[in-house]
């Protein structure tokens, strides 16, 4: 049975690239997560450092060939129009901000519906996986998003089983991917993939990268911030809890999705913390509600109910407890020191 690697070769024999693939890029798309993929498609294809396009090649594909704005204000210009999806392996939409109105044009939404039509598998880089959920090319898939916008995500897209513990997800012909450094991760997957264990390990030693993370690996996150989290079941227990704030799950449904009994978990966090994972997730919400406090000018009832507390009395008393002051006081001081 011919192998992907093996195709990718016998490409090569005829001329042509065992791994192409086109880029789209949002308005305001992630600068990093872009050239992360293009660099290690370069150095996958690199021979003696020459920058090559031999065993890979890559364009950025636009409607136009007005430049694109990254979210960090570097503009990228298309180097090729839309044309025949078929010509590439894979078509990589690149996302960005989520603020933006309209990512990509409609030209692009109906280049990506032929590419799918014509069995062409789209990756969703970054946020891209919002533009296609968007345009309904998720459907009946499962989706990987950053744990950043995991909530909104799952707000905006319900239908669509959402998961941020990974690093990118494989289904049916369409990849999502988490961005930040994942996306090398998923680079040079396709890479070994399409042309082999050398090239990929070329690309990971020059970006200095020990070791390719697996897919199913889970994204760097601690949501206490600068406490140590040193139980990766701790950790992932801590950020489903920091996904659900305001629509509160039990301890019992928290334990399950890590794989422990509720006692085995209880167990754990108090030989991290010192504390129940109630008490855990009341201090996560707790965080999520003075930040609402001090950084938005939001009514309190509404970010008692944001946060999954069932009354503004509520809130303020388990504020206080925690904080030692009350949440209009601690907005009061944060704008007098703003000012000052």
């Amino acid at each position: 049975m011919m192998t992907q690697a093996m195709a990718g070769k016998a490409k090569e024999q005829k001329g042509q690239p065992a791994l192409r693939i086109g880029f789209i890029l949002a308005r305001s798309f992630t600068l990093s997560a872009f050239s992360l993929f293009a660099d290690a498609l370069r150095l996958g294809s690199d021979v003696e450092d020459r920058s090559g396009r031999v065993h890979c090649d890559w364009a950025v594909l636009g409607s136009t060939r007005n430049f694109i704005t990254s979210s960090c204000g570097i503009q990228v210009a298309p180097t090729a129009p839309l044309g025949n999806p078929k010509q590439f392996n894979y078509i990589a939409v690149v996302g960005g901000r989520l603020n933006v109105a309209e990512p990509i044009d409609r030209e692009a939404i109906a280049f990506l519906h032929e590419a799918a039509a014509a069995g062409v598998p789209i990756i969703g880089v970054c946020t891209g996986s919002f533009i296609l959920a968007e345009a309904g090319l998720l459907e009946n898939r499962s989706a990987c998003v950053s744990w950043l916008h995991y909530v909104e995500f799952r707000s905006r897209f319900p239908s669509i089983d959402a998961t941020s513990k990974r690093l990118f997800v494989e289904d049916h012909g369409r990849i999502t991917c988490a961005g930040g450094s994942s996306v090398a991760d998923l680079a040079t997957y396709l890479i070994r993939r399409h042309v082999g264990e050398a090239a990929e390990r070329n690309a990971l030693e020059i970006m200095q990268i020990t070791r390719r993370r697996d897919a199913s690996e889970m994204q760097t996150r601690n949501p206490l911030g600068t406490t140590p989290v040193r139980d990766k079941r701790t950790n992932m227990a801590l950020m489903m809890m920091e996904q659900h704030i305001e629509d509160v799950v039990s301890i019992d449904d928290v334990a399950d999705a890590v794989g422990l009994s509720r006692r085995q978990l209880e167990r754990l966090f108090r030989t991290e913390f010192g504390a129940t994972p109630v008490a855990m997730y009341i201090r996560l919400r707790l965080e999520h509600a003075r930040r609402l406090v001090v950084f938005t000018d939001k009514a309190l009832i509404d970010i008692a109910l944001e946060t999954g507390f069932e009354n503004v009395s509520h809130f303020i008393r388990k504020f206080r407890k925690e904080f030692a002051i009350t949440p209009v006081a601690a907005r009061r001081r944060h704008a007098a020191e703003t000012n000052a």
